[in-house]
């Protein structure tokens, strides 16, 4: 009986060594390439919230394998909850996008500007693009813009990473779109 504990133990300790491994992914701020520099100094705007649809509300990466089916990732998974990640990179990309503005996503005056924004889409796709889409609004002293976005972009390597940061480079583009929007109204 004893000389199978050493078997037995050694079986297990395999087992353990052949468990993936566990991918945590951080959305890389960015900071917009190109600034909108007809903004009035002073300016604020406050990303009051960025909401997420539910099944992009758990902590894997979402990979749309059909037309109708989804995976959630059991081993690649968001190192903090997307859509704060979202907040936090749009904020900085929108600081970037618009001297002179405070971009925050905290209250700060009755004079600021109010911005939020709903994601319904924002996850890989079986033929190789990156899929970014919901809609935003923004209100300006009681002048609301509603605008719906929805972002194909193809991915140019395989593989997660690439994934993430083909994401990244479209909610930098949807920044960007916005901080026009923003100074125009």
């Amino acid at each position: 009986m004893m000389k199978w504990i050493p078997v037995a133990l050694a079986l297990l300790l395999g087992a353990c060594s052949n468990t993936p491994s566990k991918t945590y992914y951080q959305l890389p701020a960015m900071g917009a390439s190109t600034q909108v520099n007809d903004a009035p100094a002073s300016r604020q705007l406050w990303l009051e919230h960025v909401s997420v649809a539910d099944f992009l509300a758990q902590n894997g990466v979402v990979y749309q394998t059909n037309d109708v089916q989804y995976t959630i990732a059991q081993n690649n998974l968001w190192a903090s909850p997307l859509d704060q990640q979202l907040q936090q990179t749009l904020v900085t990309n929108l600081s970037s996008a618009l001297p002179g503005w405070v971009v925050s996503s905290q209250p700060m005056s009755s004079e600021q500007d109010v911005l939020n924004v709903t994601i319904s889409g924002f996850h890989g796709r079986y033929d190789g693009k990156a899929i970014v889409r919901g809609e935003w609004v923004l209100n300006r002293q009681g002048q609301l813009i509603k605008r719906p976005f929805d972002l194909e972009l193809k991915q140019g390597e395989d593989g997660y990473d690439a994934l993430i940061r083909t994401l990244a480079q479209g909610w930098q583009q949807e920044a960007l779109v916005i901080a026009a929007q923003a100074v125009h109204i």
